[in-house]
Formats: C-alpha cells, structure tokens, sequence
C-alpha cells in the first residue's frame, strides 16, 4: 500500500515539529534541511502557508495527496464546521487510534502492525489502516499477538496521557473508540482552517 518512504528528520525540520514522533530531529537545528536552508526565511505568500499546513497534516498523519482530499471531500459535505471533522476523521483512522491507544510507539508502526493482521476491530481482523472507526467500537490486539515483542514494548511504555474519546483496558489488550473528538481535545498543532482556505480555491 502506498506510503510516504522520503527522509523524516527533513520533513522535521521543514516544520520544525516531530512530524513523525522523533522530537531529535526537529529540535536540532532552528532552519530547514538543505544547502541553502539558514537563507531561506523569506516572507510566504498566502498559498505557501496554507499548502504547508496541508502537508503537516498529511505528514503527521500518514496520508497521501488523493487518501487526504478524499477524507476533505467527505468532512466537507457533513454538516459542522469543515475543518474539525476533518481533524475528526483523521483521529478517527484505525492506524492513528492503535497509535493513540499506545499499542504502537508511532503512526507508521501501527500502521504496519493492521496490515500484518495484528490488530481487531469489534473481534474481527481488520487489516486496513484508513478503515474509520465508529461510536463505540472495540479496536484489540490479535489472542496470538499479545505476546509481539513490538507490542509488549509500546504499552510498557505506554504514555500516561489519556484521551478522552478512548477508553483501555490493559487486562484484555484493547480500548474503545467511544465517539469523534471535539476540536479542544485533539493534541495536533494544525490550524485546519487554512486548509479549508486551500481546498476553497
């Protein structure tokens, strides 16, 4: 399936943000990658910094060109404000709530981990990261995955922040998807309206 495979640490520091959730990266060095990167700092036009609000979010994301203006397509003919059901059905993606629930350390390693059949969805094996989780579904580990060394490993880890549109429960390995975030709740720095702006040309 089709992914972003470019260099991450340059995608870091382009925003000067953990994109990819290597903090190194982006803290590094205050100016973007490349020869020319500390003479950059030229003034944006309007267009640049609302493409590049685009790119975060596909990047933060893990989400390709026509996957992103699919998902826009779609929060753009619910009612509600555009851009915080855009937000909601990112979050509400199968691989970013394995990744939210702790199961895996990053977005791409829980992707990898539902396309290797690791992951259930209300029981069932489901092997498709976009797949969009509804109200109160019960996203859990596979009986003969809990012992994955990858998985073990990130819920020993496990972040102590909670969210609360998800609920987990350590005992059986899964947590539930209860409903879509309001706009305050979800942790991403993207300013979404401009990509409403973008997507209004």
């Amino acid at each position: 399936m089709a992914r972003y495979r470019g260099p991450k640490a340059k995608i870091s520091r382009k925003f000067g943000e953990p994109i990819f959730g290597d903090s190194k990266a982006a803290q590094k060095k205050a100016y973007p990658p490349g020869q020319h990167g500390r003479g950059r700092r030229r003034k944006q036009s309007e267009y640049a910094i609302q493409l590049a609000e685009k790119q975060k979010a596909k990047y933060t994301y893990g989400v390709l060109e026509r996957q992103f203006a699919n998902i826009f397509n779609k929060a753009s003919r619910k009612s509600g404000i555009t851009g915080e059901i855009l937000l909601q059905l990112l979050e509400a993606r199968l691989d970013n709530t394995v990744y939210r629930l702790g199961i895996a350390p990053t977005r791409r390693a829980a992707r990898q981990l539902v396309l290797h059949k690791h992951i259930t969805v209300n029981g069932d094996i489901v092997n498709i990261p976009s797949y969009t989780l509804r109200n109160n579904d019960i996203v859990g580990v596979r009986e003969k995955s809990k012992s994955l060394e990858s998985i073990t490993d990130s819920l020993a880890g496990r972040s102590l922040t909670n969210f609360s549109w998800l609920e987990w429960d350590s005992t059986e390995m899964n947590g539930k998807f209860l409903n879509a975030p309001s706009r305050d709740e979800i942790p991403e720095n993207i300013k979404e309206q401009l990509i409403v702006e973008l997507y209004s040309k």
